[in-house]
Parts: structure tokens; C-alpha cells; sequence
């Protein structure tokens, strides 16, 4: 057995990897000729030209741009090793970053663009920060494989700094959250062991969707995580698999959506796990990955150390667990002095008119 089994294609959908190690896609009816679908796999421009072939209608033609616009560096760049290296997550998330860019400045020469262009770029977003800092990061890479290539000897993004913000991050679903949802969505429901898998197990919206039982092995879930290529080694412990032995799986993966089949994506298991906590009655805020965060925060509040939370959540740096173990720390602290202020206000004396006066 194997971490990880391959998940279940679309119809017609057949891939190749080129002899440069990039992954390509083609939709193809027996007998037919082949189709090849643009895109980053999973994208909507990826499915919206897989509709248009298994409808019968033309695929388009992606137009080459212009040497030397920056829509030409940005297909290049996407036609590079270090892109095909990348996540499928982070391909779909670098992809849409890069083609807003070309929408605004795809017609440009790229060689033109400086630092100046980049921090105006940076302005325009600044109502949405996360969005700023991830519009930097993409163009930063795109810039630094263009300087590693010998297209530019200067990276414009040097010296542009992130921004400082208060950035709101994803919602961490409180205990009563969790006890409201469980309550509405009963055992043996596939909303149901979607957050069982989720909170037990600590898993990325991109990998809960696809596990199934060939990942377990004597009680332990085993798989390669698609962000960062992390092996993980997860004990599958009792109330757990009472939920999975409870809810009808599918043959490759435990979480199938309404017509029995394998979500496509990440992000649409997401969108449909949403939608069972808005039934149950909980805000939109209340998404998948703010499970994972309520799993990280129950571990550590009850004295997960981060060395343990980095093995569990595939943190590859510990400062990302330390997030989660210090406000456990700050909380038993606060706690700590509050009863020893506590239990010495018993005897401690009592100040009136500047002198001490017993109780």
C-alpha cells in the first residue's frame, strides 16, 4: 500500500508529464483526437474548458503574447520546473495572483517595470493586506526565476516591504461551535465525518478530501500532504472510526459529494463544508480550515508541545506552532497568578488610613 493512491479523473481527462517534467492535461474520447486543456489543473479555466470539450464544443487556443510583455514572462515562468514543482494548491493560488497582474499590465514590457510600479501595485490593494502580501510574494518569485534566467538583472520587488496590518485571519471555531454542529449534523452523516476527519486529524481542506481507507494501516492514517510533500502519521482513534464505520465512504475517499463521487478540488469540498455549517446554523466565518485551527488549539491547551503539533499539523517551521503553545502558556500563566492573588487575599493585610490593619 501506498501514502498516496490516486484520485479518481473526470471523464476523458489524461495526463503526460513533458521530458522538462511539466504535467499537461488532455481531454480525449476513445478514438478521438486529443484536446489539450489550458490552465492550471483544478482552475476554473481548467474546468471551464473541460465543460466546453465533454460538450463537443472548441477548446481555445491559448494566443501566445508578445516577447518581452510581462503576459510573456508570466507563460514562461508557468511553463517552468520550479512552477511544475509548486503544490496544485499553490499553482491555482500563484496562477490567479499572476493573471490579475496581466490584466492590469500583461501588455508591458516586463524589463520596464520597477520597484516604484510594484509599490503603487502594493497601494492599490492596500484595503485588502493579505491580498497585498501575496500579490508581493508571487511577483517577487516571478522576478527572482526571471533574474535566475538571465531576463532581468534586477528584481523590482527588492526592497518593497509587506505589509504591517492587523491581518484578520481565519476564524477559530470555539467548542460550543463544534458541539452545535455536531448536534445538527448527526453520526453517520457525510457532514458529520467531515468534521470528525477534519478535527481529529488535523488535515488541510487539500488532503481530507481525498483520504480514504487505503491510507489507514493498523489505526494509523498515512499520507503525503499536497502543500509542503510532508509525510504524516496520524492515530485514528476510536470516535473517529466510529464515524467513519457509521457513514457511507466512497471506494477511494471517505468524503463523496451528493452524487457519490470524489470532490474535484480543495476548494470545493470547502465551499460544500461551508454550506453544512450555515445549515447547522453557524456564521459564514465558520470554515474548514478554522476546524483545523480549533484542533491546534485544543492540543495545545492541553499541553501539546510544539514539536507534537509540527509533526500532527506538517508545520515545517516552529513558530507556527508556537502561535498555538504560547497563548496556552499565556492562559496558564493568567491563571496561575489570578489564584495565587486569590488565595493570598485571604490573609494578606488589610491598608487603612496608611497603616496595616489584620482582618
Amino acid at each position: 500500500m501506498t501514502e498516496d493512491m490516486p484520485r479518481r479523473r473526470r471523464l476523458f481527462e489524461r495526463k503526460e508529464v513533458t521530458r522538462h517534467g511539466k504535467t499537461v492535461w488532455y481531454f480525449r474520447r476513445p478514438g478521438g483526437k486529443r484536446v489539450r486543456l489550458p490552465g492550471v489543473y483544478g482552475s476554473q479555466e481548467y474546468l471551464d474548458a473541460y465543460a466546453r470539450a465533454l460538450a463537443g464544443i472548441a477548446v481555445d487556443k491559448a494566443v501566445p503574447a508578445e516577447k518581452g510583455t510581462l503576459a510573456w514572462l508570466v507563460q514562461r515562468y508557468k511553463d517552468s520546473g520550479h512552477f511544475a514543482s509548486l503544490a496544485p494548491t499553490s499553482q491555482m493560488a500563484r496562477d490567479y495572483i499572476l493573471k490579475s497582474a496581466c490584466k492590469d499590465a500583461g501588455g508591458k514590457s516586463f524589463a520596464r517595470i520597477t520597484r516604484k510600479h510594484i509599490q503603487e501595485a502594493m497601494d492599490r490593494r492596500a484595503k485588502t493586506p493579505h491580498g497585498a502580501n501575496n500579490f508581493l510574494v508571487a511577483m517577487s518569485v516571478l522576478f527572482k526565476w526571471a533574474v535566475s534566467n538571465d531576463l532581468l538583472e534586477v528584481n523590482p520587488c527588492d526592497g518593497v516591504a509587506r505589509r504591517k496590518d492587523r491581518i484578520k485571519g481565519h476564524h477559530t471555531w470555539t467548542l460550543d461551535e463544534v458541539a452545535q454542529y455536531r448536534a445538527h449534523h448527526a453520526i453517520g452523516t457525510k457532514p458529520r465525518l467531515a468534521l470528525d476527519l477534519l478535527l481529529f486529524t488535523g488535515l488541510r481542506r487539500s488532503d481530507v478530501f481525498v483520504v480514504g481507507r487505503q491510507h489507514v494501516r493498523d489505526g494509523v492514517l498515512m499520507i503525503r500532504t499536497q502543500k509542503n510533500k510532508t509525510g504524516t502519521h496520524i492515530p485514528v482513534f476510536s470516535e473517529l472510526q466510529a464515524s467513519i464505520d457509521a457513514t457511507p465512504t466512497g471506494d477511494m475517499v471517505f468524503l463523496t459529494n451528493k452524487r457519490g463521487e470524489p470532490f474535484p478540488s480543495g476548494q470545493s469540498f470547502s465551499q460544500w463544508f461551508q454550506r453544512q455549517a450555515k445549515a447547522a446554523g453557524l456564521h459564514k466565518e465558520c470554515t474548514a480550515h478554522g476546524v483545523r485551527k480549533a484542533g491546534a488549539t485544543i492540543a495545545a491547551n492541553n499541553g501539546a508541545t510544539p514539536h507534537e503539533l509540527m509533526a500532527m499539523f506538517t508545520w515545517s517551521k516552529v513558530s507556527m506552532a508556537e502561535v498555538y503553545t504560547k497563548e496556552a502558556d499565556k492562559a496558564r500563566l493568567a491563571r496561575g497568578a489570578a489564584e495565587r492573588i486569590a488565595n493570598n487575599s485571604k490573609t494578606a493585610p488589610r491598608i487603612v488610613s496608611g497603616s496595616s490593619v489584620k482582618k
